[in-house]
C-alpha cells in the first residue's frame, strides 16, 4: 500500500475539481487556456488538503522510528545487549508502518512542485490570463498588448517593493541574507496576505455556515428569502436587457456604417458573431453588400472604439444570458418551495407537484424518490436534519474559535486539535489520526471556500452555477484558493502543533512545513503576526453572528435580506407577486396546450375518418371529367379545408387566455418606435424606476 493512497487521493482530487468547474464554468463556449487555468488551479489547491493528513501521518511514523532508533543501546555493548535482549526496543516504541505510507523523499518533492506552480500560477500567469480573457482585441497580439498594458502596474509594484528590500538588505550591515532566507522571506509575505484575507473569510464562514442550515429548517425562511431574491434579480435583469439593448444599438449603426469592403469590416464580422442569434439574422438582412464604403464620405469609427464596443458586447451577452438562466432556476426553487408549503398540510402524505418536472427521472429515482418518501423528507425529516447538522456545525465552529485563540500555548496544551492529535499520537492510531486531520482542514476549508463561492463583488467577480460564470470570474477565483490555501495548511498545522515554530520543540518537522521555511529570519512575523492576528477571528464572529456588516451593507443602498427591515418587506411583496404572476402564466401554457392536444386527439381523427370515407364512396366515372372540372373542384375542396383549418387554428389560439406582453405585438427583437433593440420583446421602454410598475 505504500504510495497507493498518495495516488487514489490525486485522482479522485482531480475529478472532483473538474466537477466542480463543470458545474460553474462552460467548457464548450470558454477559452481552453480560461478551463486549464482554472482547473490546474483549483485542483492544486484541492489536492494540498487533501495530501496533508498523510503528510502528518507519515511524519509522526517517522518521528516514531527516529525516537526508536536514538534509544536503542549500542551494538558493541554485550551487558546493554542483554539487557536489550530481555527488554527489546519495539515493546517500548511500538512503532508500525501506517497503511498510507508515503516513502522518504517523495512529500518533500510533490510539496515543492505544487506549491511553486500554484504561486506562479496566482502571482503571474491567471492575472495575466484575466486581462487577456476580457480584452477586447481582435488578434492575440492585440490581446496580449492590452494584458501587458492592464498588468504593468501590477508586475511594477512586485518589482518596486522587492527592489526597495534589497537595498535595504544591502545598505544594513548586520543582514546577511542567503537564497534560501531571501526565498522564506518571499513565502512569509505571500503567506503573510493570504493569511490576512483567511482570517476575514473564515470569521464570516464560521457563522454562516451553520445559521444557514439552522434558518433552513423554519418553516417559510426559505420561501421568504426566495421572493427577495426574485425582487432583486428581476431588477438586475431588467439592467441586463437595457444594457444589451445599448450595445446591440452601437453594433448596428457600426454595422449600417462599414460596409463590406472597408479595412475594418473583419473586426465587424467578429463583433457580430458575439451578438445573439436574433440580432445577427436581423442586421444580416439589413446589410446591403453592393454598397462601397467610398462612395459616402462618413465618420468611421476606429479600430480602437471597435474594441472597446467588442469588449462591452461580451460582456452584455454574458451578464444578460446569466439572468435569464437564473431567472428560470430561481422560479422552479420557488414553485416548489410552494409546493412543499402547501404539502405540509396535506392528510394524504403524498407529495404533489404544481408543475411537473420536464426532464423524464430516472428509474431508480422515481422507485425511491417517490411521493410518499418525498412528503417525508421535505415536510417532516428535512427541517430536523438541518437542525442537528446546523448543531454539529455550531460545535466545530467554537472548537476552531477556541483554538485559534489558545494554539500559542504549549505548557498546557489548549488547543482542542492539538489535544486530539497528540492523544492519537501515543497510541499510533494513524487511522483516527488521518480522519481528525481530515475533518478538520475539511471543514475549515468549507468555511474558507464557501465564502469565495458566496461572495460577490458588483457584477466584476460572481461565481454563478449552471455554468454561467465568466472567464475573469473562474480565473480570479482560481487567483484566490492558490493564495489561501498555503497560509490555511500551516494555520492547521499550527493548531495540530505539527509545527514546530509553534510547539518550540526538536521534532522532526512535516514535509510541507519543511517547504515553507523557517520563519525565524523574520521573527515579527512568527512571533507576532501569525500568533495574535487569528485571534481576530473572535471578532469577526461576533461581527457576522449580529449581521453588522450585512446592515452596513443595506444603510450604503445594496439592498440585503434582513427579516425587521421595512425594505426587505417591500421586496419580499414584490417578488411574491412576480412568482404569482409567472405561476399563472406557466399554468396557463400548460392548459393550452393540454386543449390543443384534446383538440387534436378528438377532432384529428374524425377528420381522417371522413376523407378516408369521401376516398371510398367517390364514384370512379368522375375520374372521366375533364382536367379543367378536376383540378377547379380540386381547388375548391383545398380553399374550403384550408379555411376551415384556419378557422380551427384561430379557435385555438382564441381559447387560450391572452397575456399582456410585448412578444403579443412584435416578434421583430429589433423594431420598436424609438428605433433600439429590444430584447425579446420584453421590457421594452422600462426604465429603472419603472420595474416594478405593472405589479
Amino acid at each position: 500500500m505504500s504510495g497507493a493512497a498518495l495516488g487514489l487521493e490525486i485522482v479522485f482530487v482531480f475529478f472532483l475539481a473538474l466537477f466542480l468547474l463543470h458545474r460553474y464554468g462552460d467548457f464548450k463556449k470558454q477559452h481552453r487556456l480560461v478551463i486549464i487555468g482554472t482547473l490546474l488551479a483549483w485542483y492544486l489547491c484541492f489536492l494540498i488538503v487533501f495530501i496533508l493528513p498523510l503528510d502528518v501521518s507519515t511524519t509522526i511514523y517517522n518521528r516514531c522510528k527516529h525516537a526508536a532508533a536514538n534509544s536503542s543501546p549500542p551494538e558493541n555493548s554485550n551487558i546493554t545487549g542483554l539487557f536489550a535482549t530481555a527488554n527489546p526496543v519495539p515493546s517500548q516504541h511500538p512503532c508500525f508502518k501506517p497503511w498510507s505510507y508515503i516513502p522518504d523523499g517523495i512529500m518533500p518533492i510533490f510539496w515543492r512542485v505544487v506549491y511553486w506552480t500554484s504561486q506562479f500560477l496566482t502571482w503571474i500567469l491567471l492575472p495575466f490570463m484575466q486581462s487577456y480573457a476580457r480584452s477586447g482585441g481582435f488578434s492575440i497580439t492585440g490581446k496580449i498588448k492590452t494584458a501587458l498594458i492592464e498588468n504593468a502596474i501590477y508586475y511594477g509594484t512586485y518589482l518596486l517593493i522587492f527592489g526597495a528590500f534589497l537595498i535595504y538588505v544591502a545598505v544594513n550591515p548586520h543582514l546577511h541574507l542567503e537564497w534560501n532566507q531571501l526565498q522564506t522571506i518571499g513565502i512569509a509575505a505571500a503567506n503573510t496576505w493570504g493569511l490576512f484575507l483567511l482570517v476575514l473569510l473564515l470569521g464570516y464562514g464560521l457563522v454562516e455556515i451553520p445559521r444557514s442550515y439552522w434558518n433552513g429548517a423554519k418553516r417559510g425562511y426559505l420561501l421568504m428569502k426566495t421572493y427577495f431574491k426574485a425582487a432583486k434579480l428581476m431588477t438586475e435583469k431588467a439592467d441586463a436587457e437595457e444594457n444589451l439593448e445599448d450595445a446591440m444599438e452601437e453594433v448596428r449603426k457600426v454595422n449600417e456604417s462599414i460596409k463590406y469592403n472597408h479595412p475594418l469590416r473583419k473586426c465587424v464580422d467578429t463583433i457580430l458573431k458575439k451578438c445573439p442569434t436574433e440580432y445577427q439574422e436581423k442586421m444580416g438582412r439589413n446589410m446591403d453588400d453592393y454598397e462601397d464604403f467610398d462612395e459616402k464620405h462618413n465618420i468611421y469609427p476606429s479600430e480602437k472604439s471597435l474594441v472597446k464596443l467588442h469588449k462591452q458586447v461580451i460582456y452584455s451577452v454574458q451578464r444578460h444570458r446569466r439572468t435569464q438562466v437564473q431567472w428560470q432556476i430561481l422560479l422552479e426553487q420557488a414553485f416548489y418551495l410552494e409546493d412543499v408549503a402547501k404539502n405540509e398540510t396535506s392528510a394524504t402524505r403524498q407529495f404533489v407537484h404544481t408543475f411537473q418536472s420536464p426532464e423524464p427521472e430516472n428509474r431508480f429515482v422515481q422507485y425511491f424518490y417517490n411521493p410518499t418518501f418525498e412528503w417525508y423528507w421535505e415536510c417532516l425529516l428535512r427541517p430536523w436534519f438541518y437542525k442537528i447538522l446546523a448543531v454539529v456545525l455550531s460545535i466545530f465552529s467554537v472548537i476552531v474559535v477556541w483554538s485559534e485563540c489558545t494554539f500559542f500555548s504549549t505548557t498546557p496544551v489548549l488547543s482542542l486539535f492539538a489535544v486530539f492529535i497528540q492523544l492519537a499520537e501515543k497510541t499510533y492510531n494513524y487511522i483516527y489520526i488521518e480522519i481528525a486531520c481530515f475533518l478538520s482542514i475539511f471543514f475549515l476549508s468549507i468555511c474558507v471556500y464557501s465564502t469565495v463561492f458566496r461572495i460577490r463583488v458588483f457584477n466584476y467577480y460572481y461565481l454563478a452555477s449552471h455554468h454561467q460564470t465568466d472567464a475573469y470570474s473562474l480565473l480570479f477565483s482560481g487567483m484566490l484558493f492558490c493564495r489561501l490555501t498555503p497560509p490555511l495548511c500551516l494555520n492547521f498545522l499550527g493548531l495540530t502543533h505539527m509545527d514546530s515554530s509553534i510547539s518550540h520543540k526538536n521534532t522532526q518537522p512535516t514535509a510541507y512545513t519543511s517547504i515553507m521555511g523557517s520563519m525565524k529570519v523574520l521573527s515579527f512575523i512568527a512571533d507576532g503576526f501569525y500568533i495574535y492576528y487569528p485571534m481576530l477571528v473572535v471578532i469577526l464572529c461576533i461581527a457576522t453572528y449580529f449581521s453588522l456588516g450585512t446592515r452596513c451593507l443595506n444603510l450604503l443602498g445594496f439592498q440585503q435580506f434582513m427579516g425587521d427591515d421595512d425594505m426587505t418587506s417591500d421586496l419580499v411583496n414584490e417578488g411574491k407577486e412576480l412568482i404569482r404572476k409567472e405561476k399563472r402564466k406557466r399554468q396557463r401554457q400548460e392548459e393550452g396546450e393540454n386543449r390543443r392536444r384534446e383538440w387534436k386527439e378528438r377532432y384529428g381523427h374524425n377528420r381522417e375518418d371522413s376523407t378516408r370515407n369521401r376516398n371510398i364512396h367517390t364514384d370512379p366515372k368522375e375520374s372521366n371529367f375533364s382536367d379543367v372540372n378536376t383540378n377547379r373542384s380540386a381547388f375548391k375542396y383545398t380553399r374550403a379545408n384550408n379555411r376551415t383549418e384556419r378557422d380551427r387554428i384561430e379557435l385555438l389560439q382564441d381559447a387560450e387566455p391572452l397575456d399582456f406582453n410585448a412578444e403579443t405585438f412584435t416578434d421583430d427583437p429589433l423594431e420598436s418606435e424609438s428605433g433600439r433593440y429590444q430584447p425579446g420583446g420584453r421590457y421594452l421602454s422600462m426604465s429603472r424606476s419603472d420595474i416594478f410598475n405593472d405589479v
